[in-house]
């Protein structure tokens, strides 16, 4: 978990001083709160009883606390935080395999070139030529006297969405995070899928603009099985679902540049991201082209139409060798990792409306039961 000191930048990294963009400061001092650190600890101790020391360790975590505001986590407890972390993620069903998740520990980055750099990396390393890795990467913490740099985006890969006078050229949920990228600098192509820079920004001084590299980020052309007409609709999507702008929170302490990953279920990306009227809003496109009677609801172009976009979503991912899962096996696992959680006595908190598909809900058997609404910790969380 080292970083170079004289470690060379390359060109995608570009340092702006923009007049009208403001400065980050740091964060008010912040104590950690002993008794987070200590419920997290003990967690730790719980499901891992063959490490021993508990008490050595707390009586460690107390001197550290009072003396510095904060104390440092082994990487043991880092990597156990993280996976729990996931596990506890409410709003996600594919959990099943939370103890895989790979932890990238790379505590010692601070510098926003460092982010930068770790964050290109973590998308060559989750890629894995496709076969995608469930992978976090944890940099710098806050601590009591500095605020640690942040990710503007909420994900590593997001297309730009650009406000024309017939409407939005590309992806509308990104025009605001588009239009920041534009006065630091940023100069977009103008199409549907221009790949955003991130945007990191530091405690101190102005923010730092990273174009991902090409290699960085693996995309999949969006085809039919049946259809050849599909492939003029020009849709295409990227592999990997990294959520950058969330911090996670283990025993007290923030580490609010983590990026992490799991792989696509079909149905986020033809049924929202394709599907929804306030993203790229395609539904009317394929009905048309399917022939379909869109003049009337009862026709229900829209469902036709939302099928055969989620089938081409699924087909193209298999045939260019991308990890993806369909939200009826997905579902299945998740019911499995529920009932493992409850034989090994833990609670398995989750939103019935993130957890349920956007497509074809009451025929998953997710659909048809409550869910314990809770919130656990360790955890993802927004911090505004």
């Amino acid at each position: 978990m080292t970083e170079s000191a004289d470690c060379r930048v390359p060109t995608w990294i570009r340092s702006l001083r923009p007049f009208d963009v403001p400065a980050a400061r740091p964060v008010a001092a912040r104590s950690i709160d002993l008794r987070e650190a200590e419920r997290f600890i003990r967690l730790y101790h719980a499901e891992n009883p063959s490490v021993g020391g508990l008490h050595a360790r707390l009586r460690d975590i107390a001197r550290d606390v009072a003396r510095y505001g904060t104390y440092t986590h082994s990487f043991e407890e880092l990597e156990f935080g993280a996976r729990v972390a996931w596990r506890n993620s409410n709003r996600c069903i594919g959990r099943l395999y939370w103890r895989s998740l790979k932890v990238r520990d790379r505590r010692l980055v601070s510098a926003p070139e460092g982010v930068a750099l770790e964050s290109v990396a973590h998308l060559h390393e989750a890629t894995n030529k496709g076969k995608i890795r469930p992978t976090i990467t944890i940099m710098a913490p806050d601590t009591p006297a500095l605020r640690a740099p942040r990710i503007r985006n909420d994900q590593l890969i997001r297309y730009a969405g650009y406000r024309t006078e017939d409407g939005v050229v590309g992806d509308p949920r990104n025009v605001d995070l588009t239009e920041y990228a534009q006065k630091l600098g940023w100069e977009g192509k103008g199409g549907r899928f221009d790949v955003l820079p991130l945007i990191i920004e530091p405690p101190f001084g102005e923010p730092l603009l990273c174009h991902l590299p090409g290699d960085a980020v693996l995309e999949v052309p969006i085809v039919h099985p049946e259809y050849a007409w599909f492939e003029e609709l020009g849709l295409r999507w990227h592999a990997v679902p990294a959520i950058s702008d969330m911090c996670l929170e283990i025993g007290g302490i923030c580490y609010p540049c983590a990026p992490f990953n799991g792989w696509y279920m079909g149905t986020e990306i033809g049924a929202r991201n394709f599907a929804d009227t306030d993203r790229y809003d395609r539904l009317g496109a394929v009905a048309e082209r399917l022939g379909l009677d869109t003049s009337t609801e009862r026709s229900l172009w829209r469902d036709h139409a939302l099928v055969e976009l989620n089938v081409a979503v699924l087909h193209s991912f298999e045939r260019a060798g991308v990890t993806i899962t369909d939200h009826h096996t997905e579902s299945r696992r998740f019911l499995a990792h529920l009932a493992k959680e409850e034989k090994a006595g833990r609670v398995c908190p989750a939103d019935w409306s993130w957890i349920v598909p956007p497509m074809s809900g009451g025929v998953t058997p997710v659909f048809h039961r409550y869910y314990d609404t809770r919130e656990l910790t360790p955890a993802f969380v927004h911090h505004h």
